[in-house]
C-alpha cells in the first residue's frame, strides 16, 4: 500500500519536472528565435495574429520538431498547460489504487472540466 506521503512526493516531482521541462523548452525556443532573427523589431502599431501553423497543437508540434523556434515556444507552453492535467490524471490512478472511489469520481470530474476548458474552444 502506498502512503499519502509517497503520493504527495510523487505529485510534487511530477509538477516540478513538468514545469522545468516546459521552461527548458520555452528557453530553448527563445534562444533559437533570438539567434535566427536578432535584428527583428516588432511593430506594435498593427496587430499581427499567430501564423496558422501555430494555432493548433498538431500543427505547432510538427512545426517544433521541424526546428521552428516559435513552434518550440508553443510546444513549451503546451507542456506547461498539460502539467496540471497530468497531475490530476496521476491523482485518479492514485485514488483508484487506494480504492477511494469517491475521490476517483470527483477527480474525474475535475479532469473532465480541465479537458473541456482546453479543447472546447
Amino acid at each position: 500500500m502506498i502512503s499519502d506521503l509517497q503520493v504527495e512526493k510523487a505529485i510534487s516531482v511530477l509538477l516540478r519536472a513538468g514545469v522545468l521541462l516546459a521552461a527548458a523548452v520555452v528557453l530553448a525556443g527563445g534562444i533559437l528565435y533570438l539567434m535566427h532573427s536578432p535584428s527583428v523589431h516588432p511593430s506594435y502599431r498593427v496587430f499581427h495574429g499567430e501564423p496558422s501553423e501555430l494555432t493548433h497543437p498538431s500543427l505547432f508540434v510538427r512545426s517544433a520538431f521541424s526546428g521552428n523556434p516559435e513552434g518550440i515556444i508553443q510546444l513549451g507552453l503546451l507542456l506547461l498547460i498539460l502539467t496540471p492535467v497530468a497531475r490530476v490524471l496521476f491523482s485518479v490512478f492514485a485514488f483508484a489504487f487506494e480504492r477511494d472511489y469517491m475521490y476517483v469520481v470527483m477527480t474525474l470530474i475535475v479532469l473532465a472540466v480541465l479537458l473541456y476548458s482546453l479543447f472546447a474552444a
